[in-house]
């Protein structure tokens, strides 16, 4: 092992490294505050390594970081016990033999407490998997005296051998020497699209990578037999901080450590506790006075600011720091930001029109209307009343706002809209795919996650045991199918627990509303639907908070027990359940509000009870598609706000003070120490660490759904969320750059599972949103009485046609009100909205004529409208490409240069064959010439002339 330049794993006594023990110093009579005084007076080393972002040496930069525990006495705080392992060409062999005399062994013995076994486990594990990481390659250098007391952190950084040989089996694409034009657009086009840069100049980020590019690097797959390709002018900048950090975590994460139960790397050392943290560290600070340019502090103040929400993204920077996953999360959220614009615009429109339209409305003119006269049965037993129908004048007049004829065109747009956005991404997705090198890649099987590698163990030392010889052991299905069936069971439990908690909301608010109907204010009988709608959203809001956050963590554990094998698997099953549970969780109250509120209460004298007392809640005289519109604004906007917003914010921001209290009062009150700056990896220790990208999938997801599955009865939808991800977009910028560690920048090329997803609701929609026209909304009714019922072509007579009549003398025994005369006479005959038969018909209360032909227009209105803009969303995804005619000309241009480029180099080869072989010749006719023993040197010479070629 070449011990001079590389870090080994071995303890401090046996690798000679002199450590002057405490005892000593005071022999020597130092006093602490003098050798603080010495030590500000002598040259500042952190400086030179830029406070933790390169080695001691200042020269090798620091590309990953360990971080581990340890146990330390108090007396052994005060002195400074870097270890420093770099090249050092003073060291000897002599020097890695064990001191003599005084070592580390007495000194912890005399000074520390002895460590118990699991910790000694830990530390041969740590050294054997650091060994196993310098026989990779790997720089390693060791820092324990640090201001986190009990904390050691492990610098690595990877030379530039291990950087091609890790690139070349990565099959890393990099930029060849070879530079080709961009095919530009040519006259009218061209004079467009400077029209457009000029106006959205002030818009665009000031960064560097976000200029329109004239001219790219030819791109290949990075090798070093053919090194000569690319520009390697500057070794230190060929491979970015990006790609550094993703090759050394590569060599971690398959780097064994066979001490362990079972072997494998970084990941089964970390959920072992051997690591208790394992980043890339950030470039630089991004505030403070001094502070060096970096694309950290770049990215702070293009993208992570508030003041910059008006301006595009600098996504090619984004990708260039933190990765290609990263950056495709970003410029979805982005193109979807960027396609609700024209959804809000067209959202206000159609309530706009709905404003402007509700003086003209004749049926709510109708129910405002009080010389109409219209008594209407009660809404509950006994305590409730008789009313008059005007009294719900102003509930009408806010239904027409959402349910007028323009909520049927804008239906029929969003859906085209989720259509055209799909197809919209898709090709800006190719667009990333081409500027980031991606058009070749793909992913490869990942590595087994540790999880699933003990299991595998466990099996195979099971089948050992009872002496059969087995081959290379998997899990199959009868060894998950116990995990398989707690995951079913689990789910239909949550579902059921969703559905019983809306349904003990729907007792709430039956029960509440018959509670008021007693009170003895008119003020509150008279809000009695919008107190109990109000507090019933309400209370749906917070249960729906609460068990978001429990139903993910559900979800995460029902993976786990799953074990499965890869990473990717293990995201794709948790992403499926959590967004089923978080699905029905987010939209079953929505749902119970759209299609079942009223449709199974009955008719006065005959109604459906709950445990035999409770009455099922009709809709209001408008329909339930007002309540459906408070139901799903409330959510919506209280989800976005509490949950998005105020969460995202609040809890790291209590995380990390929580964080900064611990080591506070666990840091050591050494003045010198507390005096001291700190590094890097120290400040980025103290940072949340990165979670994944699900949550914040999970949120646009669960938003586009509320944007498109009931958008027919709340066009304003659109537009709440559009202001939401206008400061949801630098929120999570900012928590990116300033709250969380630097995640391993993971390369990919397409939003994976989340697509199907958004597809998926997208069909979704169109449905949903025919069944709320048809059922929920008065559409249709209104079109069947207009054609089939009018007697001259106009709306008068709607509101009456839809109610029915009641005689009061055929309530049952005990459910007629107490007070009969509240309205201050005699009532012998009240109106309910249904369809049915009059009491003075032969069938009476049956359902009449009308309900048939309204419900066969209802069924015909969803069966066209499902299918025409099905094929409307269809035909534009058909008619709009994947990829953009531009890019796929410029991929076919890369490949017809790449191929010119080999042949070149094939025709230089061989002409340089041919003049060698001419030489050999000239040479042989030249031996011919000669004496023989001329000839039999020049024949030596010629056959090294033969090799030479081969060589080469």
């Amino acid at each position: 092992m070449r011990v001079n330049k590389k870090y080994s794993c071995l303890p401090a006594e046996e690798k000679g490294i002199h450590i002057i023990n405490i005892r000593a110093i005071e022999d020597i009579g130092y006093d602490q505050h003098e050798s603080t005084l010495l030590n500000s007076l002598s040259k500042n080393p952190d400086a030179d390594c830029k406070y933790g972002l390169y080695f001691r040496d200042g020269k090798r930069k620091v590309d990953y970081i360990l971080v581990y525990h340890y146990k330390k006495s108090s007396a052994g705080r005060a002195l400074t016990r870097r270890v420093h392992h770099n090249d050092s060409s003073a060291r000897s062999t002599k020097q890695d033999q064990p001191l003599p005399g005084k070592g580390v062994q007495l000194e912890m013995g005399e000074s520390e407490p002895h460590v118990d076994y699991h910790e000694d486990d830990k530390r041969f594990r740590r050294e054997e998997y650091e060994g196993n990481l310098v026989e990779a390659g790997l720089e390693l250098e060791r820092d324990e005296d640090t201001k986190i007391h009990g904390v050691g952190f492990v610098k690595i950084h990877a030379p530039w051998n291990v950087l091609c040989r890790e690139a070349e089996f990565l099959k890393l694409k990099m930029p060849t020497k070879k530079m080709y034009q961009i095919n530009q657009t040519h006259g009218l086009l061209k004079k467009i699209n400077s029209v457009i840069q000029k106006i959205t100049e002030p818009i665009q980020p000031k960064v560097a990578e976000h200029k329109p590019q004239m001219v790219k690097r030819l791109s290949y797959p990075f090798s070093r037999e053919k090194q000569h390709l690319f520009d390697l002018s500057d070794r230190d900048s060929f491979f970015d901080s990006k790609t550094r950090s993703t090759i050394v975590y590569e060599i971690l994460k398959r780097t064994t450590c066979t001490k362990a139960k079972y072997s494998m790397g970084i990941t089964s050392l970390l959920a072992n506790g051997v690591y208790s943290a394992a980043y890339p560290l950030h470039d630089g600070d991004y505030e403070g006075e001094n502070v060096e340019p970096n694309d950290r502090k770049l990215l702070c103040e293009e993208w992570a600011s508030y003041g910059v929400f008006y301006k595009y993204q600098p996504i090619d920077l984004v990708r260039k720091y933190f990765g290609e996953k990263i950056g495709l999360y970003f410029a979805w959220l982005g193109v979807y930001t960027q396609m609700l614009i024209p959804a809000s615009i067209v959202g206000i429109i159609v309530f706009l029109y709905g404003c402007a339209t509700v003086d003209e409305n004749i049926p709510s003119m109708e129910m405002c209307d009080q010389r109409n006269n219209i008594t209407m049965c009660p809404l509950c037993d006994r305590t409730c009343s008789y009313w008059k129908m005007s009294s719900a004048c102003a509930t009408a007049r806010a239904s027409h706002l959402f349910d007028n004829p323009a909520t049927v065109f804008f239906s029929v747009f969003m859906a085209l809209w989720a259509a055209t956005f799909m197809e919209h991404w898709k090709r800006k997705q190719m667009r990333l795919n081409y500027r980031w090198d991606l058009t070749g890649f793909e992913e490869e099987e990942d590595h087994p996650r540790a999880e699933y590698e003990a299991k595998v163990l466990e099996k195979s030392l099971r089948k050992e045991h009872k002496h059969k010889e087995t081959d290379k052991e998997k899990l199959t299905w009868k060894d998950r199918f116990p995990a398989y069936l707690t995951n079913f069971v689990g789910i239909i439990f949550m579902v059921g627990l969703t559905f019983a908690i809306v349904f003990g909301v729907i007792i709430y608010r039956i029960s509440t509303a018959a509670a008021l109907a007693i009170s003895s204010t008119p003020s509150g009988r008279s809000s009695v639907r919008v107190t109990v709608t109000a507090t019933a959203v309400i209370i749906n809001l917070v249960v729906i908070i609460i068990l978001d956050e429990v139903y993910g963590c559900i979800a995460r554990w029902l993976t786990q027990i799953e074990v499965p094998k890869t990473d990717k698997n293990f995201e794709e099953r948790l992403i499926f359940k959590a967004f089923l549970l978080k699905f029905v969780n987010a939209y079953t109250p929505i749902f119970y509000v759209a299609f079942f509120k009223g449709r199974f209460v009955g008719r006065p004298g005959d109604y459906v009870y709950i445990f035999h007392s409770f009455r099922m809640e009709e809709c209001a005289p408008g329909g339930c598609l007002m309540e459906l519109c408070i139901q799903l604004s409330i959510i919506m906007l209280g989800k976005q706000l509490i949950q998005n917003n105020l969460f995202e914010i609040g809890i790291p921001k209590m995380k990390k003070f929580i964080r900064y209290m611990k080591l506070k009062r666990r840091r050591s009150l050494d003045h010198e120490e507390h005096m001291k700056k700190k590094q890097r990896y120290e400040v980025d220790y103290n940072l949340e660490p990165f979670a994944g990208l699900t949550p914040e999938y999970m949120e646009m997801i669960i938003q586009f759904g509320f944007v498109t599955l009931f958008v027919a009865s709340f066009p304003l939808a659109p537009l709440f969320a559009l202001l939401n991800n206008i400061i949801e977009i630098r929120l999570d910028a900012k928590k990116f750059v300033t709250e969380l560690r630097r995640p391993v920048a993971v390369r990919a090329k397409d939003i994976g599972i989340w697509y199907n997803i958004l597809r998926g609701i997208g069909k979704l929609a169109v449905i949903i949103n025919a069944f709320v026209i048809s059922f929920t909304s008065d559409f249709i009714p209104r079109l069947v009485y207009l054609y089939m019922y009018s007697e001259n072509g106009t709306m008068h007579g709607f509101v009456n046609h839809t109610l029915s009549s009641f005689n009061v003398s055929d309530f049952q025994a005990g459910t007629a009100p107490n007070d009969p005369m509240d309205l201050g006479y005699e009532v012998q005959i009240c109106r309910y909205k249904d369809y049915r038969e009059p009491p003075w018909s032969e069938n009476k209360y049956d359902i009449s004529k009308d309900f048939w032909a309204v419900l066969a227009a209802r069924l015909a209105f969803v069966i066209v409208f499902q299918n025409l803009v099905m094929f409307m969303s269809d035909f534009v995804d058909w008619i709009i490409p994947d990829i953009p005619k531009d890019i796929s000309q410029q991929i076919h241009k890369e490949k017809v240069l790449m191929v010119e480029v080999f042949m070149r180099e094939e025709q230089g080869k061989l002409q340089m064959l041919e003049t060698w072989k001419d030489k050999d010749k000239k040479k042989g006719e030249n031996c011919n010439n000669h004496s023989p023993r001329l000839s039999r040197s020049h024949c030596g010479s010629l056959s090294s002339c033969h090799s030479y070629p081969l060589d080469v």
